[in-house]
């Protein structure tokens, strides 16, 4: 998953690949080699350079903050697709995978596999800090794959569905 994001205002390319437990990263093209763990939803053990160091991930106003140590970064990722709707296009055209916006557990499926959805329909609800958040589709189109099912945990950036 590739993203743009403004830390603390410089912005930078950051590539995560994401497979079972192990994470893969990458910023500006750089490889980092780095552990990461979810200890707790919005908190990461991450052991970087022989180092460990914990990360608390707070949502802020439509950003982020990082807590490391005494630390305190803001940053913000990009989203392509929201710039793309601010300059006055509605929807997405394309195969258009929806990833989940945080971590947290599916409570209830709201669309069926190979069901006609409408852009902004919601697909499934997914409870995040005892807050329950629908997932829309970005686009009108058929829901062609449903990756999860109620009652599984997900992880932020974890594949949700496919709309074709």
């Amino acid at each position: 998953m590739k993203r743009e994001v403004l830390i603390e205002g410089k912005k930078r390319l950051v590539d995560i690949d994401r497979r079972n437990e192990s994470w893969t990263c990458s910023i500006d093209g750089h490889p980092v080699d780095a552990d990461v763990v979810e200890i707790a939803p919005g908190v990461y053990s991450i052991l970087l350079g022989g180092q460990v160091f914990e990360a608390r991930v707070e949502p802020a106003g439509g950003r982020l903050q990082i807590h490391v140590g005494d630390r305190r970064l803001a940053a913000e990722v990009i989203d392509p697709r929201r710039c793309r709707r601010r300059r006055g296009e509605t929807e997405l055209e394309g195969r258009q995978e929806i990833q989940a916006p945080m971590p947290g557990k599916v409570v209830r499926v709201l669309a069926a596999q190979g069901e006609a959805v409408e852009a902004g329909q919601g697909i499934l609800v997914l409870e995040a800090m005892k807050m329950q958040n629908e997932v829309r589709s970005p686009k009108s189109g058929k829901l062609e794959r449903l990756l999860v099912s109620e009652g599984q945990p997900v992880n932020a950036g974890d594949a949700l569905a496919v709309v074709a």
